[in-house]
């Protein structure tokens, strides 16, 4: 079986770690690169992060080093989600492999290339790295196969009533991201809060006892306790969705609808206005839109990827 060459932009914090390990083990993928870019935590702690978690599961993929903020706001991060450091407290043990020096919108150009056409990117974090990317190197749009984005929302959001926190952090990326031309599914809180594992599903892997499974329990306490002040059930693993959408396609459901990002200075920025159901349908059909998951089968497969380690 010929594996599928992905590289992953993340702000690396719990549900990312979650998302790394996944595709680390996932045998119809093959990791060619990873970055960090500033998010639920600023950047020394994600790109630190996916050095950490790299080195837990056993790889030596580079890490390339990204954005430190958004193309033009400041940067808002979400330490109540995934603690301070990102990892919700847990301090795992620094990467010995050099760092990287390399930007990571170089790094992801040389990569793209290097694939022939081939590469699909894993965009789980504000989208400040990729739009970077396209605008130095104009011809990434042809380059890259497919992006899955978590991020974004066809109805409602998280980080207020209109917009969820990736895209909120840097909608005028955003918007460059899904203007660019290259196919695009979008994983947003519609099908990820249904893509959660319970609290009781949680206990039973940290029982496993493993390092990882330990890592995985322990680095989700506070994102947990948090889905439980907002009255949303368990722990919702928003970035393992696009990971496994590429893998396991038939676990979602979705439609194919035009997607615009709102950069105004409004109540209303960073909402992803996604046209599914107007009788005005948008000319451009620029993304397929997640909206369902079967959570049995995505529990199932969650589960056995974490006991594998």
């Amino acid at each position: 079986m010929e594996r599928i060459p992905v590289w992953i932009d993340c702000d690396a914090g719990v549900d990312d770690a979650a998302a790394l390990l996944m595709a680390n083990r996932l045998p119809q993928l093959r990791i060619a690169g990873i970055s960090a870019v500033a998010g639920n935590v600023e950047l020394h702690h994600t790109f630190e992060n996916a050095r950490r978690v790299c080195r837990l599961m056993g790889s030596d993929c580079p890490v390339y080093r990204g954005a430190e903020g958004p193309l033009l706001r400041p940067l808002s991060t979400a330490p109540y989600v995934h603690g301070e450091n990102g990892l919700g407290g847990v301090e795992l043990p620094p990467s010995p492999l050099p760092e990287e020096t390399l930007p990571a919108w170089d790094a992801l150009y040389d990569a793209a290339r290097a694939e022939g056409g081939r590469l699909q990117v894993i965009a789980i974090g504000p989208l400040t790295n990729l739009a970077i990317a396209l605008k130095r190197h104009p011809d990434l749009k042809d380059l890259v196969e497919r992006i899955a984005i978590m991020g974004g929302a066809a109805q409602g959001g998280n980080v207020t009533p209109c917009a969820e926190f990736n895209i909120f952090v840097d909608p005028h990326a955003a918007q460059t991201v899904f203007q660019s031309g290259i196919p695009i599914v979008m994983c947003g809180l519609d099908v990820t809060l249904e893509a959660y594992l319970s609290p009781e599903e949680v206990e039973e892997l940290g029982r496993a006892g493993t390092p990882v499974c330990r890592f995985f329990q322990q680095s989700t306490r506070l994102a947990m306790a948090f889905n439980e002040r907002v009255s949303k059930p368990g722990l919702c693993l928003h970035d393992v969705c696009p990971v496994l959408y590429l893998t396991h396609p038939k676990l979602f459901s979705g439609k194919e609808a035009g997607v615009y990002v709102e950069t105004g200075d409004s109540a209303a920025m960073g909402k992803t206005i996604t046209d599914l159901w107007s009788s005005k349908r948008s000319a451009q059909h620029n993304a397929f839109v997640v909206l369902g998951v079967d959570r049995p089968r995505f529990v199932e497969i969650v589960r056995s990827i974490l006991l594998s380690y």
